[in-house]
């Protein structure tokens, strides 16, 4: 049985990683957020220590190493995005392995400061990479692999995930902290499909506000026209009518990739493989984390090219800044 310790105990994703440590007969020893509303800690280890100060936490493990022998094997984080390279310091300076959920880090020379960190310490840094473990993922991967070698792909990719005004008040809505939409909602995606079809051979934004994202990546074997956005206002209409605000497609030359489900149990299985020493590391974050980057940083050249069909959509102006 090994140790836990979790920072982030009250956000969205904290339970996935609470029922992945239990899920594989482990303990959950102390928990850290400065919001108070965890009570589903209680669900899996209500004996758990919380505290809503770090330097409390931090006072906590401190005093299970020296005083009681108990140290801390893993350290679970699942904080907003630009406190993710500070807290793996602080995993790793505790002598524990990181768990970090994605992404990564949200800037490309924060990956080489953090192997020189690995490296200091001995210690190894996870990154939660979901869509890797996921059945429908792994068979299409395996098409591909066997496949022709000289072939290229045309893939269209469209997740759509409403959000309400809340989300510009919290720190997803500051691009600063979550690097913006095609990295809050997207980066995975984009891990996905380059672990698929290989690396970047191009990298065009077409669309890039505060709701949406749109443009072209060219992979190696793969030519991707991608859309993303949080706003309900660009749903299909036959999503609208059934009542839903989410929505997901990948086609691969035309044909829909089905992965409506099985993600219930996809943490749980990245922690399976993280605790045989299989997890995925750095580097393999590290291609992903280069291309939102240069999503965000790039400026967008409008409809020209060869663009997804939902980039013609009416951008919205700002809840915000609305009259």
């Amino acid at each position: 049985m090994k140790n836990f310790a979790l920072i982030g105990a009250s956000g969205y994703i904290a339970p996935r990683h609470m029922q992945a440590i239990k899920e594989t007969n482990n303990n959950l020893v102390a928990a850290l957020d400065k919001f108070d509303s965890v009570g589903v800690i209680d669900s899996y280890f209500p004996n758990a220590a919380f505290f809503t100060e770090f330097e409390r936490f931090d006072r906590e493990l401190s005093k299970l190493k020296h005083e009681k022998g108990t140290q801390m094997d893993y350290v679970s984080i699942c904080t907003p995005n630009y406190l993710h390279d500070s807290h793996i310091r602080f995993a790793l300076n505790q002598g524990a392995d990181a768990i970090c959920e994605k992404p990564l880090v949200l800037n490309p020379w924060s990956v080489d400061s953090l192997k020189t960190i690995e490296k200091e310490t001995g210690k190894k840094i996870y990154n939660i990479l979901q869509l890797r473990v996921h059945e429908s993922i792994i068979a299409l991967k395996k098409k591909i692999d066997e496949g022709p070698k000289d072939k290229v792909y045309d893939v269209d990719l469209t997740y759509l995930t409403s959000r309400g005004s809340w989300y510009y008040t919290s720190w997803k809505g500051n691009e600063d902290k979550s690097g913006g939409i095609a990295t809050n909602i997207g980066v995975h995606f984009y891990d996905m499909l380059s672990w698929i079809f290989g690396g970047v051979k191009a990298n065009i934004t077409h669309v890039y506000s505060h709701d949406r994202a749109s443009g072209y990546l060219e992979l190696d074997r793969a030519r991707v026209r991608w859309f993303l956005s949080i706003n309900d206002e660009v749903l299909p209409k036959e999503v609208v009518e059934k009542g839903q605000r989410t929505y997901r497609s990948i086609t691969v030359d035309g044909e829909e990739l089905e992965f409506s489900g099985g993600f219930t149990d996809l943490h749980t299985s990245s922690y399976k493989e993280i605790l045989k020493g299989n997890g995925y590391g750095i580097e393999d974050a590290r291609q992903a984390i280069e291309i939102v980057y240069n999503i965000r940083n790039a400026t967008p050249i409008g409809l020209k090219g060869d663009y997804h069909p939902y980039a013609k959509k009416p951008l919205s102006i700002h809840p915000f800044r609305r009259k």
